[in-house]
């Protein structure tokens, strides 16, 4: 089978622009809906058994806003991929281990799927639109 074709450089820093905004995008809107439901994530946390959910509540928050922050403008693209692929799979893992129900299996394969996307970003880095990139 022949290699694939690579992508026209500016193409595939467009791609790598819009997986990064993508996943941001997500991370920040996340964080966001944390903060405004703070009381019932805490709850949640609790739910699942997590230690300390009063302590781990603002750090999660506050891993969201740094890594949506980070992965939008491009600045430490590959470590902050890495941080959010184990980010999505640890959360995912923890928050949606009842598999039998299939709204937590959809959101579990949804958490390995960003982790999946975090991890493309890790392999290419942040493509020329990007602090990485300058």
């Amino acid at each position: 089978m022949p290699a694939p074709k690579p992508v026209h450089p500016p193409l595939r820093d467009f791609a790598l622009l819009g997986a990064r905004l993508l996943i941001a995008v997500l991370f920040l809107v996340a964080a966001f809906n944390k903060l405004v439901g703070y009381a019932g994530v805490v709850g949640y946390f609790r739910k699942l058994g997590i230690p300390e959910p009063a302590a781990v509540t603002p750090a999660v928050i506050g891993f969201e806003v740094l890594a949506g922050l980070l992965l939008l403008v491009g600045y430490q693209t590959r470590i902050v991929a890495l941080l959010v692929a184990g980010f999505c799979v640890v959360s995912g893992v923890l928050g949606h281990s009842q598999i039998g129900d299939p709204n937590n299996l959809n959101h579990l394969l949804k958490n390995f799927a960003i982790a999946g996307g975090a991890l493309a970003l890790y392999a290419s880095g942040a493509g020329a639109k990007s602090l990485d990139g300058k």
